[in-house]
């Protein structure tokens, strides 16, 4: 069968999904091995790649933003993989630091968390960030400084938002990669943050990379997001992501103003 004539050739060019591999013999070919043995590698990578705190918190310095450091109560990163609970507590000298840079209340905090992949906070962070400065700016939201956190879960933007007496915290993370996503960033949004929150009191944006979930787009439906948990005093399960009118309302040129098209 020629290549045209193969409908799982023109399927695969519509996904990275791994269909239609073909096969040598009994097994697979040698390029599709390679190419697994590269994504598994890939994937690995942005696990155990520590964040350079460093160079996020210059980045998002240039972009006009303050910022602060925390790590979790996880010493390093094997512990961190081990103990996801300690990854969702900060320790007494982060707690303390918080409280010493709270100004009284504000209305959202924002926390970059390395999470499970480091490489998706690296690429993807300032311009995510730089498509939400315009929707921070038009709302008129109190920002408390930007909090660049290491070994982190997304249970550890609780604490953190509690200490800056924040009306919602957004934690901006590194997913867990999968075989042909090791550049994805989720969004975590939980309204009145204080510890013991439940995933089910958070909204989430997934797939924020350049071949998912565009910048402009993710933005978009972040202020979508926090404009209704600040007007209805909840988020959640009970908030419900309807924000396909306002989409199809607002122009084009606004949510693909990076240049990726919407998912």
């Amino acid at each position: 069968m020629s290549t045209e004539a193969d409908p799982w050739a023109r399927l695969a060019r519509l996904t990275p999904a791994r269909i239609g591999l073909g096969r040598a013999g009994s097994g697979l070919p040698t390029r599709e091995v390679l190419r697994f043995g590269l994504a598994h590698a890939q994937a690995r990578d942005a696990v155990h790649t520590p964040l350079d705190a460093e160079a996020v918190s210059a980045g998002l310095a240039a972009l006009g933003f303050e910022t602060l450091r925390v790590a979790s109560a996880a010493p390093d990163r094997a512990t961190y993989l081990r103990r996801p609970d300690l990854g969702r507590a900060l320790t007494e000298e982060g707690a303390a630091a918080l409280a010493a840079r709270s100004d009284g209340p504000v209305d959202l905090a924002l926390v970059v968390a390395d999470g499970l992949s480091a490489r998706a906070v690296h690429e993807g962070a300032a311009g995510l960030l730089a498509a939400f400065q315009p929707h921070i700016a038009r709302a008129g939201w109190r920002l408390a400084p930007i909090v660049v956190a290491t070994q982190a879960r997304v249970a550890l933007g609780d604490g953190i938002g509690a200490a800056l007496q924040a009306r919602a915290v957004v934690v901006i993370i590194g997913e867990r990669p999968g075989l042909s996503s090791p550049d994805s960033l989720g969004l975590y949004l939980t309204f009145a943050p204080r510890v013991g929150r439940s995933d089910a009191e958070r909204n989430c944006l997934s797939n924020v990379r350049p071949a998912g979930l565009s910048h402009a787009l993710a933005a978009f439906k972040l202020d979508w997001l926090l404009t209704q948990a600040f007007a209805l005093g909840l988020s959640g399960v009970t908030l419900k992501d309807d924000s396909g009118p306002a989409l199809a309302a607002a122009p084009g040129p606004t949510l693909l103003g990076d240049g990726s098209e919407p998912a």
